[in-house]
């Protein structure tokens, strides 16, 4: 039997520790360690160790050295920040994707869009974050620019720890009118449009930090 490589353990640490970050399973200021998380993921400390670097450097943690590392609080101008940057590579993308689009692609965008009113519908967060994420994954990934993928999937986490939190208080997310409309101007070839509607959404995401 060939040994896991290291990267999936670290990936796979990586991946558990930002998941419980962001739904708030670790709250903003709690105190990680190192032995107790390898334990409970069932690996050993240095995967563990390699997700709190990059944590770290992704601003979900804050470490001292020879002292702590703990969760980082939400913070509105990093959030703003963070929605800046992260609307910028997707519209970036849309503009790519527009053009390259087929219906099936539409269709997965459709689909999304319905799974996240229904979870804003009922109340599902988690059911509404993941759908929200499938919608424009769909055009990112068809855009096919990596350093815009990756810049995404590095800096989103950040501002879905506010959105849950607004939501938790009897926010609606993000509004399901507004993928509509993108799904719309994807369907008819509009990239302008599309780029622009891509704009307001997550300009809607910075004006959320903005009431921090």
């Amino acid at each position: 039997m060939e040994a896991v490589p290291r990267t999936l353990l670290r990936d796979r640490a990586y991946a558990a520790i930002r998941d419980a970050i962001v739904t708030g399973a670790i709250e903003p200021g709690a105190v990680v360690r190192d032995a107790e998380l390898a334990e409970r993921l069932g690996l050993s400390r240095g995967p563990v160790r390699e997700a709190f670097a990059r944590l770290v450097d992704e601003g979900l943690l804050e470490s001292k050295p020879q002292s702590y590392t703990r969760v980082t609080p939400v913070v509105a101008a990093d959030v703003r920040d963070a929605a800046a940057v992260v609307g910028a590579m997707h519209e970036l993308a849309t503009r790519i994707a527009v053009p390259r689009l087929f219906a099936a692609d539409i269709e997965s965008m459709r689909t999304a869009n319905d799974r996240f009113t229904a979870a804003v519908r009922d109340g599902d967060v988690d059911a509404a974050l993941h759908a929200d994420d499938a919608l424009h994954d769909v055009l990112v990934r068809a855009a096919g620019n990596r350093a815009a993928a990756a810049t995404v999937a590095r800096y989103t986490p950040l501002i879905r720890r506010l959105e849950r939190r607004r939501f938790g208080e009897g926010g609606t997310c993000r509004s399901a009118g507004l993928h509509g409309r993108l799904i719309g101007a994807c369907a008819d070839g509009d990239v302008d449009e599309a780029v622009r509607i891509t704009a307001e959404i997550w300009r809607t995401l910075a004006d959320l930090a903005d009431t921090e």
